[in-house]
């Protein structure tokens, strides 16, 4: 059936359109500028003076994995205190902070997203990390596959082994994992956690193998352009949290050496030293490095006020962290000595100095770096605070007196020690549209989502305009999924399954005798068992997979 939009104002960057009314069709779940020939609509929706973009894209999301299901297990309180009823067209769930996949995947559509990213899937969890994702409605998934702290890494690349080498490892594990990207995490020091180091600077040396932080990211997003991956080393930097870090990161940046390089949850890794309590914000520093950087893209993690829960695979620093846990309880794991992670419940409080400083520099970060290409709306979920804060964010990006209403809440000392109020930026709808579409559908390689443009999938998003942000942004009127509408005044009405989004980039098939003989010596796992083929994930697991291209890359 033919389907025809009539008369919204289309905010689609990637098409260079800010608000222009024109009309949309939708056949056979993909975008048209025009009718096929001879075909007449079935059906119109009315659309004057509302907003339309493409659906959302979320590139950094913890919604699948161990560290997921051990934050929900740990946290049956959540559960019960936001618990969603069954209704006609969904079936029951609860969770804030940990939300359950059914959950999120509802709460996400009805915040117009369509799409999201599990940015730290461990290779050998990797099937369990697609099980949950796979369950949760309404969105398309994808995951970044860990490595950095790996053993058969840090061994190859003790031994000197070639690029080339290195490269056949990552894509083998990128076909091994049905992943999309590839994600490092506190390069090194993981693995330098179990042996008893408790930090690891970008320059130093790892406690057991001749090898440095710097040395791991150098390789990797090389390995990542040059088997043309479409997006960056994913890296959670060194020194996360720490007084300080702000070297480490700019370290970081100068560590890839020109290759692409994405720095997630940056807020984490934006703060100086200054003032009577040596903890201040960085934010200038580092925009100043990313406007000037034009191999390095960021997200934010933005912090927001209350109850949430730190969950990350630094298990260093997740394990130095633990005493600050609300309620007072946290775990460490670890799965195969590959790598693990840190579960830690934690309240953010705006009266406390960190805790309003950090939510400060987060904003400071999103206003001061120029271009919204390369600077992506995350708060880390649930780490910086729970995704369903989106629309809040947002509103305070777009309106400075909202903003500054805020501000003067704070901790008074926090609040004096920001740039924030100075700031008169204010986003404006395509730049959100940039950053929450368009920007991550191009980071990532998506081709067909991410924009309204013929031949785009019909992942749309219909809002009534406000002069309040978070209320435009919290319920659409509208959501299409594939050219179907899932969401009508922000409430599922057709519960549907995504896919998993995933790259293949080629690669010497020799490496797996490597990496077999590695599985007999140290793996509970057999390799023949290993990896995921593409019969499980559509009929075992019940995500079927898309296949993005891969456009190798070199820096000269």
């Amino acid at each position: 059936m033919l389907t025809k939009l009539v008369g919204g104002r289309l905010y689609d960057p990637a098409n260079g359109i800010d608000g222009e009314v024109r009309d949309l069709y939708i056949h056979d779940g993909r975008i048209l500028h025009h009718p096929p020939p001879g075909e007449t609509p079935g059906q119109t929706f009315d659309l004057d003076g509302k907003l339309v973009m493409a659906g959302a894209i979320d590139m950094h999301t913890h919604i699948g994995g161990g560290k997921v299901n051990i934050a929900r297990a740990m946290l049956p309180e959540d559960q019960r205190a936001h618990r969603r009823s069954r209704t006609a067209s969904t079936r029951s769930g609860g969770g804030h902070a940990a939300p359950s996949t059914l959950a999120a995947g509802y709460r996400y559509a009805e915040m117009g997203y369509t799409c999201c990213f599990e940015p730290a899937i461990l290779p050998i969890n990797a099937r369990q990390s697609h099980m949950e994702m796979a369950d949760t409605p309404m969105v398309d998934t994808g995951g970044y596959a860990m490595l950095g702290n790996d053993d058969l890494l840090l061994q190859l690349m003790s031994e000197g082994a070639s690029q080339e080498t290195i490269n056949d490892y990552v894509a083998w594990t990128l076909h091994a994992t049905q992943c999309i990207g590839i994600k490092v995490v506190n390069p090194g020091g993981i693995n330098a956690f179990k042996f008893n180091a408790r930090t690891l600077d970008v320059d130093e040396q790892h406690p057991h193998y001749p090898l440095k932080p710097r040395d791991i990211i150098r390789t990797l997003s090389r390995a990542v352009a040059e088997l043309g991956v479409p997006h960056p080393l994913h890296v959670h930097a060194s020194n996360l949290g720490v007084p300080g870090n702000r070297t480490a990161t700019l370290a970081t940046m100068a560590a890839a050496e020109g290759f692409p390089i994405h720095l997630t949850h940056i807020q984490f890794h934006a703060y100086g030293t200054e003032g009577d309590r040596h903890f201040s914000s960085a934010a200038a520093e580092i925009a100043e490095a990313v406007n000037r950087l034009k191999n390095v893209t960021i997200d934010v993690g933005q912090v927001m006020f209350g109850q949430t829960a730190t969950i990350s695979g630094d298990s260093m620093h997740q394990y130095a962290n633990h005493h600050h846990a609300h309620p007072r309880k946290w775990t460490c794991m670890d799965i195969e000595c590959e790598a693990g992670c840190g579960v830690i419940p934690f309240r953010y409080k705006d009266k406390n100095f960190v805790n309003a400083l950090q939510w400060a520099i987060g904003l400071e970060l999103f206003l001061m770096v120029e271009y919204p290409w390369r600077v992506f709306l995350t708060t880390d979920h649930p780490n910086g605070a729970p995704f369903t804060s989106y629309p809040h964010l947002i509103r305070l990006l777009m309106d400075r007196s909202f903003r500054n209403d805020q501000l003067a809440r704070i901790n008074p000392d926090a609040a004096a020690m920001s740039q924030l109020g100075s700031l008169e930026r204010e986003y404006s709808l395509y730049e959100i549209a940039i950053m929450t579409r368009a920007a991550p559908a191009r980071i990532l390689g998506l081709a067909d989502r991410g924009h309204l443009g013929s031949g785009a999938r019909a992942d749309i998003c219909v809002y009534r305009p406000s002069d309040d942000a978070e209320r435009i942004f919290s319920s659409p009127m509208l959501v299409f999924k594939d050219g179907e509408v899932v969401v009508e005044e922000g409430r599922i009405t057709r519960p549907v399954r995504g896919t998993t989004q995933v790259v293949r980039p080629e690669y010497d098939r020799a490496i797996e005798r490597r990496i077999g003989d590695w599985f007999d010596r140290h793996h509970t796992v057999r390799l023949a068992n290993f990896g995921i083929s593409d019969a499980e994930m559509a009929e075992g697991i019940g995500s079927p997979v898309e296949v993005h291209p891969c456009r190798p890359r070199s820096v000269t």
